[in-house]
């Protein structure tokens, strides 16, 4: 018992000096960028996302600390990967529009139904644990609704129980619908960042193969299949090919 409880002391006491550790990283970083020294604040920033640690902010911080330094993709890698925590923050929308305006390929993506436009619109306004805790709350509330259509001796409240819990309930499963179409939406497709200044997508995953078309660093691409070392990947015009792992990231 003394071994197990010095062990759990050990771990929490770890658990402790690790978030202090990240804490005093991310002060360091803030004040380096806030005093233009942007390749150190993206080099502490760095540390602590190698580390574990995942968060909008820390991420969006470091697509600006590369946006400062002019390194476009790797700006716009971190501004994906903090919007994919946090779709709908308007911020890291903004800046990912501006670093998109300053790469080369400006790819017409093809057109969209307007109403999965609109659902993946809504779907991507808040995060999916915001909509799952809003569903959950709405869930409980529905739920004393039903309480009280069952406890109370007064008939108009006995209605009021019944009918908003029946609408509360209802509104909880829709929520719980939006945080599981987020999810799927989120990791069913994966995505990367073309590193590369300038590459030329190939028919197949080999050197020797048919060059099909060039992309450019920066340039956002789906990703379909990862065979030897290449990705397949379409881009945002529909146009399908094969690129070198190295010559991406993912987000």
């Amino acid at each position: 018992m003394k071994y197990t409880g010095f062990s759990i002391f050990f771990i929490l006491f770890s658990l402790i000096t690790y978030a202090i550790d990240q804490k005093e990283l991310i002060l360091k970083a803030n004040k380096a960028y806030s005093v233009g020294s942007f390749a150190e604040s993206a080099e502490l920033y760095a540390k602590v996302a190698e580390a574990g640690y995942e968060a909008p902010e820390l991420y969006y911080n470091l697509g600006n600390a590369y946006f400062k330094m002019h390194d476009f993709a790797q700006a716009i890698l971190w501004y994906e990967r903090a919007k994919r925590l946090d779709p709908g923050n308007e911020d890291i929308n903004f800046n990912l529009n501006v670093a998109n305006t300053k790469i080369s390929d400006k790819i017409e993506p093809l057109p969209e139904l307007f109403y999965k436009r609109w659902f993946y619109g809504l779907v991507l306004l808040f995060p999916v644990d915001t909509w799952s805790t809003l569903a959950l709350i709405i869930l409980f509330a529905g739920l004393a609704g039903f309480v009280l259509f069952l406890v109370s001796r007064v008939l108009i409240l006995r209605k009021v129980g019944f009918w908003s819990g029946v609408t509360l309930i209802t509104v909880s499963l829709v929520f719980l619908s939006l945080a599981w179409s987020g999810n799927r939406f989120l990791t069913s497709t994966s995505y990367a960042i073309v590193f590369a200044p300038t590459i030329t997508v190939k028919s197949s995953p080999d050197e020797k193969s048919t060059d099909l078309f060039v992309v450019h660093e920066g340039t956002k691409v789906i990703l379909l299949d990862n065979i030897s070392g290449w990705y397949e990947i379409r881009i945002a015009n529909g146009s399908v090919g094969w690129l070198p792992v190295t010559a991406m990231g993912k987000i």
